[in-house]
């Protein structure tokens, strides 16, 4: 494994336990935000990338999907979104500050904001679950570290989702495979094997519980 990788796989981030705090999500929230946030991903690859959705990349779409999740769900938002009020998750019943979690996000010396990339989601936003796709759940983040790249893609419980980062008019850069297909991908680099050294791990927004 690479020194930037083992260093990440170790969990070296002590900042990450911090950001739960009184705003963690107990663990009935944490279900009902893991349906929203694979939703609100299922509607990029399916209607393609919001209008409301800026910074488009695979970090980006972490972070619009948690702050989407995160908001009160009314008719407004069904409308802005283009969803129907049907087969919907339940309401997620928040603080404010349980709201607002998407918008401070941990950005390292102390710094919150709403945004970060992929490597500050990891390092001070994020838990390390493991190597192992079977203990990964809808909602978790699949990392890759390529040296001078990082990549993210979502586990969404029966494929997997992710932005390559690029854009065309021909082309929104939304992409979902399969667990089979990625595991056989003629790019190595993308193989969520542990054998594979650019392969992290499986992590978890930190303010989701365990």
């Amino acid at each position: 494994m690479r020194p930037r990788a083992l260093l990440l796989a170790l969990g070296l981030w002590a900042a990450q336990a911090a950001q739960a705090g009184s705003a963690a999500l107990d663990p009935e929230q944490s279900q009902v935000f893991r349906a929203w946030f694979v939703r609100i991903a299922e509607e990029q690859l399916r209607q393609g990338p919001s209008p409301r959705w800026h910074q488009q990349d695979c970090a980006g779409l972490v972070r619009f999907a948690a702050n989407e999740a995160l908001k009160p769900h009314d008719a407004r938002w069904l409308r802005a979104n283009g969803l129907s009020n049907r087969y919907l998750p339940p309401e997620l019943a928040l603080t404010d500050e349980q709201r607002a979690l998407a918008q401070n996000w941990r950005q390292g010396g102390g710094q919150l904001g709403p945004y970060v990339n992929a490597i500050k989601l990891i390092q001070y936003n994020s838990t390390l679950v493991g190597r192992d796709l079977n203990q990964a759940r809808p909602g978790d983040l699949i990392f890759f570290d390529q040296g001078d790249d990082q990549h993210l893609m979502i586990w969404m419980g029966r494929h997997i989702a992710y932005h390559t980062g690029s854009s065309t008019p021909t082309d929104n850069g939304m992409r979902s495979v399969s667990l089979q297909q990625l595991m056989t991908w003629k790019d190595t680099r993308w193989i969520p094997d542990p054998a594979n050294p650019n392969f992290v791990g499986v992590y978890r927004l930190s303010f989701l519980a365990r």
